[in-house]
């Protein structure tokens, strides 16, 4: 074989490897696709009264109440319900932030992805609503007996900025 056949066979196994290298990368991505539309994120909240599942994007697919809701201040449920969402939104975009790892790699993409990440949800956890707001609402009265009162809970807390006002 002449030095100008080698080097055509050398660049048309370059050529070959080159398009098997790219149909496993299209592979890995079509995976990787799949698993980032397939990401949940679940949480509970402290007291167990609401669990979220939330998917990718952060759609919420389904909300879960406790018994306990039924006795529970409708205030102190609401920031509850809205804490909980957050707690399973910050959850599938780590879940999908580490698929992405997985299928990439430590690159640009995903420093983009986790950095959008840090911006929406802040690097800290959502903050909780405060076991000194856990307080049910006020028992129905019964007839001849004083009616039971409470404290209202803690006012200020704002769920959208996660600290109080």
């Amino acid at each position: 074989m002449t030095e100008w056949s080698q080097r055509l066979a050398s660049r048309i196994e370059a050529i070959d490897q080159a398009a098997a290298d790219n149909r496993l990368r299209a592979e890995s991505y079509r995976q990787m696709t799949e698993e980032l539309k397939a990401v949940d994120g679940t949480a509970t909240s402290p007291d167990g009264m609401v669990t979220v599942v939330a998917g990718a994007g952060g759609s919420v697919k389904s909300i879960t109440f406790s018994d306990a809701t039924r006795t529970t201040d409708p205030a102190l449920l609401s920031k509850t319900v809205m804490h909980t969402i957050a707690r399973a939104q910050a959850e599938a975009a780590r879940a999908q932030a580490e698929v992405v790892r997985r299928g990439l790699g430590s690159t640009e993409l995903l420093d983009r992805v986790l950095a959008e990440e840090e911006k929406v949800f802040g690097d800290a956890p959502t903050p909780d609503p405060g076991a000194h707001s856990l307080r049910r609402a006020a028992p129905v009265p019964v007839p001849g007996q004083p009616a039971t009162t409470y404290d209202d809970y803690e006012d200020g807390f704002d769920i959208y900025q996660g600290m109080r006002r």
